[in-house]
């Protein structure tokens, strides 16, 4: 079992990069429950702040062992990442 958090800082001017990629997420919940299926992602959570003018994420999860690696996966979603990453 692996748990991790980990914190990211938004670079400046892609605030609305972000908007559009969590939008995907929530228009394509169907896609992303089966795309943390294959991966044994047991928990995935992203939590949103601004501190100081900072804006950031974090993302909390919980994987399981033997799941699918993000860069085999045939999933939309994992695809889309790859071209928004």
């Amino acid at each position: 079992m692996n748990v991790e958090l980990t914190r990211f800082k938004v670079k400046v001017g892609k605030t609305e990069k972000v908007n559009v990629w969590l939008t995907f997420l929530k228009e394509n919940m169907r896609a992303v429950f089966l795309t943390l299926e294959d991966e044994r992602m047991y928990v995935e959570t992203i939590f949103r702040e601004t501190l100081f003018g900072d804006e950031y994420l974090y993302w909390y999860s919980v994987q399981g062992e033997g799941g699918q690696e993000v860069e085999e996966s045939e999933s939309c979603i994992d695809k889309r990442h790859g071209v928004l990453g």
